[in-house]
């Protein structure tokens, strides 16, 4: 792939994980559906706010150029641990099915977003 296609591929794949991981949970965490879904799995209902705080904080770390490329790299990290637990939990709580694959499709596209993002901005120290 050239630079081009790496940039649109990395742009459009961390603009999805931004508004899907911290426009939408920002937007809706104070909802009762929020409140009932993270219930629904289990989770004390701290669990909510806290994971929408570290989603905003994490999706605004990938989008803003000057964040360091560490700070970008645990932000990658967390989200695939995320991603993982959240299909990991719905599997548990509900049986395997679109809930549970669903992570699974954005780490796919989180994992876009990261691989894209080494071909543009981290320089190879070989």
């Amino acid at each position: 792939m050239n630079q081009k296609t790496n940039n649109i591929l990395f742009w459009i794949s961390t603009t999805i994980i931004f508004l899907f991981e911290g426009v939408m949970p920002a937007l809706t965490s104070h909802t009762q559906l929020a409140k009932d879904s993270i219930a629904h799995l289990g989770y004390p209902e701290y669990f909510l706010p806290m994971l929408t705080v570290f989603k905003v904080l994490g999706t605004l770390s990938l989008i803003i150029p000057k964040v360091p490329a560490r700070i970008k790299e645990w932000a990658y990290a967390c989200f695939a641990i995320d991603f993982i637990a959240a299909s990991v939990s719905h599997w548990a709580v509900d049986g395997f099915g679109g809930e549970a694959i669903f992570p699974l499709i954005v780490l796919l596209i989180l994992i876009g977003s990261y691989v894209s993002y080494h071909k543009l901005f981290v320089k190879s120290h070989s």
